[in-house]
């Protein structure tokens, strides 16, 4: 199975509607960033539906490390920004 690639080295603020259904993307390809847009075919990686919480504003993770997803914690934090577009972690 193929690992997460860091999309962006921070989160993104996105508005969302409570209730409604929304796709985050969890391998890090989709070019529709930070939801899913198929882009995970063949990478053995789903991505994570979910609704949200309340109306308004949110800062949804585009490092794929975060511990709270679709939420950023933080951990892009510790990330090299030259991972930025690759797997992670790289071993």
């Amino acid at each position: 199975m193929a690992k997460s690639v860091v999309a962006m080295n921070s989160p993104i603020d996105v508005e969302l509607v409570e209730g409604q259904e929304y796709h985050w993307c969890r391998c890090g390809r989709s070019k529709n960033q930070p939801f899913c847009d198929g882009s995970h075919e063949g990478t053995g990686i789903t991505p994570l539906a979910f609704k949200a919480r309340d109306t308004g504003e949110a800062s949804l993770c585009r490092c794929k490390q975060t511990r709270n997803a679709p939420y950023c914690d933080g951990h892009h934090s510790s990330i090299p920004d030259e991972m930025v577009g690759k797997e992670y972690p790289p071993n």
